[in-house]
C-alpha cells in the first residue's frame, strides 16, 4: 500500500495472507488480553487496551492507505475483489444499529424485531437486481454524479445531494452515539465527551485516504465485530445448552424462555416497556418496505459497488455482502434469546432490591456509567439506595419480577457477557466489536457526504478546473467539519440508535429510490419529472418525520407533536413519501417532452451486463 501512489498491487496480490496474518494477531491479541485478566490485570485497564489497539491498528490503515489520486479517493482505483469488497460492505452495513441495537430489539420486542432483520437483509435483493450493477456499468464516482448525468443538469444533482446529506447525517449520528455509549461505559467517560473521542477514531480511519483507506479498514473492522458477535453467543449457547452453535438452539431457547415467563407470570409475548413498543400488522411490514426501499437508495452503499473491477464484480459483491451480513443476523435472534433467558434466571433466582448490587452488580456499573440505560421500579438504577426508594415508592417490597427491571435495548449486547459472568475479556471483545461496526458504517457515511459536497458541488458546481490536491482538500476539510457537527448532534442524545437509523432509511428510499430505479428502467423518465418527484416524496416524508417527533415547535416532549397519519409509526415515514414520489415522477414524466433518443440509447447501454464503463473520469 503505496503512500502516495495508487499502487497497492503488491498489498492486493496477497490480500488473502495479509487479512489472515491480522486475524490470527487478534486472535492472539484476545488471548493475552485473558491471560493479562487472570493474573489480575484491572478490568479497567484491559478495557482501554482493546480500545487503543483496535483503533491503533484501522489508524495504522488508514495512514498507510493515504492518497493523492482522485480514483483512489473516491472509489478505491476501482480495484477491490468481489469477496474482499463484500467483507467491507458488510462492516458498512453492520452498523452500530445492527451490532448494538439489532439483539437489543429482538430481546424487547420478540418476533415484532424480525421487522428489522427482514427488511434490511430483503433490501440486498433489490441493490442486486435494480440498482448496483448499474450504477457500476454507469462509472459515477456518487449517487449525484449518476443523477446529474441522467436527468441533465446540476439541478437533479443538488436535490440527490440534500436527499444524500439529511440521510447519511442521521445515520451518522447514530454511529457516534453507539460509540458514545461504548465509550462512557468502557472506558468510563462522560458521554458527551465519549461522543468525541468516537469522532477521532472515525477521522483517522477516513480522512487521509478516502475510500481506499475506509475500505482496507473495514475488512479488518468486519473480523473484529464478527468475532466479537459470535464468542458471546457461542459461550451462553454452549453453557445454556451444550451445544456451541446458537443459530440451531435458537428454539431451545424460546423454549425455556416461554417456560420461565409462565412460572412468573408473564404472559407470552410479554414486552418490556420501552420507547419502540410492538408493531401491529401494518406497522410490521410497512417497515419491513421502508427498509428494503431504503437499503436499495442508501448512498454510503452504493458507493461500495463503484468500487469493483467490472459489472460482474458488481454483482458477486452482491452476494458476499449477502453472506457477510447473513452471518450476524442469523446470529442476533439467538443472542436475543439467549439473553432474555439469561435475564429470566437472573429474576428467578431471588433478585430484591437489597440483593441486587450484590447478584447483578453489572446493573449498577452500567446505570452509573449512564443513567439512562437501567430503569428499576420505574427510577434510574444508578445505585442501591436509589433502587430501594424507587420499589418502596412503588410498592415493591419481595422479590423483583421481571417487568421491574427496564433495560434500553442499546445496552442488551453490551451488557449480556457481564450478565452471563463471562470474563472481563469478553466485555472488551465485545466493546471493540461495536466500535468496530460503529466507526465503519461513519467511516463509510462521513466519506459519502464530504464526497458528494465536494465532488458534486465544488469540483461539479463550482470549479471544473479545480487541481486534484485543492479537491481532496476540500474533502478532507468537509468531513472533519461534518463529523464534528455529527458528534454534537449525538450528544444531545436525539433517539435510541434504532430509530434514527430507520429514519435515515426512510429519507433515503422517498428521496433517491424512485429516481433511481426509473432512471434505470423506465427510459420516459424526464429531468421535469425526476426533480418533482424527489422534492415530493423528500419533502412529505421530511414534515411527517419533524412533526411526528418534534411537532410545530422542533422541540421533544412538548406536547404539539403530531398524532401519525393512519397509525403508521414515524420509524415508516417513507411508507407516505414513496408512493407520493413514484407517482409524481410519473405523472410529470408523461406530461413532458420525453427524453432525447440519445438519452434514451444511452440508458439501453447501462442496462447490457457486459461492456465497458460508460462515463470514465479521469483519475489523477
Amino acid at each position: 500500500m503505496a503512500s502516495t501512489t495508487g499502487g497497492g498491487d503488491s498489498f492486493t496480490a496477497n490480500l488473502g495472507r495479509v487479512y489472515t496474518l491480522y486475524t490470527g494477531g487478534f486472535i492472539a491479541f484476545i488471548i493475552l488480553m485473558a491471560i493479562l485478566g487472570a493474573i489480575g490485570v484491572p478490568n479497567v485497564v484491559i478495557g482501554y487496551m482493546f480500545m487503543g489497539f483496535t483503533i491503533l491498528i484501522y489508524a495504522v490503515i488508514g495512514i498507510m492507505s493515504r492518497t493523492m489520486q482522485v480514483g483512489e479517493y473516491y472509489v478505491a482505483g476501482r480495484r477491490v475483489p468481489a469477496i474482499y469488497n463484500g467483507m467491507a460492505t458488510g462492516a458498512d452495513w453492520m452498523s452500530g444499529a445492527s451490532f448494538v441495537g439489532m439483539a437489543g430489539t429482538l430481546y424487547l420486542l420478540g418476533y415484532d424485531g424480525l421487522a428489522y432483520v427482514v427488511g434490511w437483509t430483503g433490501g440486498y435483493v433489490l441493490v442486486a437486481i435494480l440498482v448496483a450493477p448499474y450504477l457500476r456499468k454507469f462509472g459515477a464516482y456518487t449517487v449525484p454524479d449518476f443523477l446529474a448525468a441522467r436527468y441533465g443538469g446540476n439541478l437533479a444533482r443538488f436535490i440527490g445531494i440534500v436527499v444524500l446529506f439529511s440521510c447519511s447525517f442521521t445515520y451518522v449520528v447514530a454511529q457516534i452515539y453507539a460509540t458514545g455509549i461504548i465509550a462512557s461505559r468502557f472506558l468510563g467517560l462522560n458521554f458527551s465527551v465519549a461522543v468525541y473521542v468516537g469522532l477521532a477514531g472515525i477521522l483517522v480511519c477516513s480522512m487521509l485516504g478516502g475510500m481506499r483507506a475506509v475500505t482496507w479498514t473495514q475488512v479488518a473492522q468486519y473480523i473484529v465485530l464478527i468475532i466479537a458477535y459470535l464468542i458471546p453467543a457461542i459461550w451462553m449457547s454452549t453453557a445454556k445448552t451444550g451445544v456451541p452453535i446458537p443459530q440451531i438452539m435458537y428454539g431451545s431457547a424460546l423454549e425455556n424462555i416461554s417456560a420461565l415467563e409462565a412460572a412468573q407470570g408473564i404472559s407470552p409475548g410479554h414486552i418490556v416497556p420501552f420507547a419502540h413498543g410492538g408493531f401491529d400488522a401494518k406497522n410490521y411490514f410497512l417497515l419491513i418496505v421502508c427498509l428494503m426501499v431504503g437499503t436499495a437508495s442508501l448512498p454510503h452503499i452504493l458507493m461500495r459497488y463503484f468500487t469493483t473491477p467490472s459489472v460482474r464484480e458488481a454483482r458477486v459483491s452482491v452476494a458476499w455482502s449477502l453472506l457477510f451480513i447473513f452471518i450476524l443476523y442469523f446470529t442476533a435472534p439467538a443472542y436475543a434469546a439467549f439473553a432474555k433467558w439469561t435475564m429470566l434466571d437472573l429474576v428467578a433466582s431471588g433478585l430484591t432490591p437489597d440483593n441486587i448490587a450484590e447478584k447483578a452488580g453489572w446493573l449498577m456499573r452500567w446505570a452509573a456509567a449512564d443513567g439512562t440505560m437501567v430503569q428499576i421500579c420505574g427510577k434510574a438504577a444508578v445505585d442501591a439506595a436509589a433502587v430501594a426508594a424507587a420499589c418502596s415508592e412503588a410498592g415493591v417490597t419481595g422479590n423483583l419480577a421481571f417487568s421491574d427491571i427496564t433495560l434500553n435495548a442499546d445496552m442488551i449486547v453490551l451488557a449480556t457477557p457481564e450478565m452471563a459472568g463471562m470474563p472481563y475479556v469478553i466485555s472488551g471483545l465485545v466493546a471493540a466489536g461495536g466500535l468496530a461496526a460503529a466507526l465503519s458504517t461513519a467511516d463509510g457515511l462521513l466519506l459519502a457526504i464530504a464526497n458528494a459536497l465536494s465532488h458534486d458541488i465544488y469540483y461539479k458546481m463550482i470549479d471544473q478546473n479545480a487541481p486534484t490536491s485543492r479537491r481532496l482538500v476540500v474533502s478532507r476539510a468537509l468531513l472533519v467539519v461534518v463529523a464534528a457537527l455529527a458528534a454534537y448532534t449525538a450528544s444531545t442524545r436525539p433517539a435510541d440508535i434504532l430509530s434514527m437509523v430507520a429514519w435515515a432509511f426512510s429519507l433515503a428510499a422517498a428521496g433517491l429510490f424512485p429516481a433511481l430505479v426509473l432512471g434505470v428502467w423506465w427510459k420516459r423518465t424526464t429531468s421535469a419529472g425526476a426533480i418533482c418527484g424527489m422534492i415530493a416524496g423528500f419533502g412529505i416524508t421530511v414534515l411527517y418525520l419533524i412533526g411526528t417527533q418534534y411537532g410545530f415547535d422542533l422541540t421533544k416532549g412538548t406536547g404539539d407533536e403530531w398524532a401519525m397519519w393512519w397509525g403508521v409509526k414515524n420509524v415508516s415515514a417513507a411508507a407516505f413519501g414513496l408512493p407520493v414520489g413514484f407517482a409524481v415522477m410519473i405523472i410529470v414524466s408523461l406530461l413532458t417532452k420525453a427524453p432525447s433518443k440519445e438519452m434514451q440509447d444511452f440508458i439501453d447501454e447501462v442496462r447490457v451486463p457486459r461492456g465497458k464503463t460508460l462515463m470514465e473520469e479521469k483519475t489523477t
